[in-house]
C-alpha cells in the first residue's frame, strides 16, 4: 500500500511541478505550453486524490515529495542550483514527510 501511495504521489508531483513549469515557459509567448500546463495540473488534481490516505496526511507527505521533485525539475529545466538555506529548509520538510510516512 505504501509503495503504491508513494508512486502516485511522485507522479502527481511531477505533473504539478511540470505543469507549472509549462505555464512558466508558456508565459514567455508560447500559449500552447500554457494549455499543456493546465492539462497537467488538472491531471495532478485527479491523481493526487487517488491514494486513499486521509487528506491531512496525504498533503503532508505530498509536500515533502513535491519539494524534492520540484528541486530536480528546477535543476533540469531552469538550471537553478539550490543554495544551502533552501536545502536546509527542504531537509526539514522531507524529515516531516518521513515522520508522517512512518506514522501512517
Amino acid at each position: 500500500m505504501i509503495l503504491k501511495v508513494l508512486i502516485i504521489l511522485i507522479v502527481a508531483a511531477a505533473l504539478e511541478v511540470g505543469g507549472d513549469a509549462l505555464v512558466r515557459i508558456g508565459l514567455g509567448g508560447r500559449s500552447y505550453f500554457i494549455a499543456a500546463g493546465g492539462i497537467a495540473l488538472f491531471a495532478y488534481g485527479i491523481l493526487v486524490n487517488q491514494s486513499g490516505l486521509d487528506f491531512n496526511r496525504l498533503m503532508g507527505l505530498y509536500i515533502a515529495i513535491f519539494f524534492v521533485v520540484s528541486q530536480v525539475i528546477s535543476l533540469i529545466l531552469f538550471r537553478q542550483i539550490p543554495d544551502d538555506r533552501l536545502l536546509l529548509g527542504g531537509g526539514f520538510i522531507v524529515v516531516g514527510g518521513l515522520l508522517m510516512l512512518v506514522m501512517t
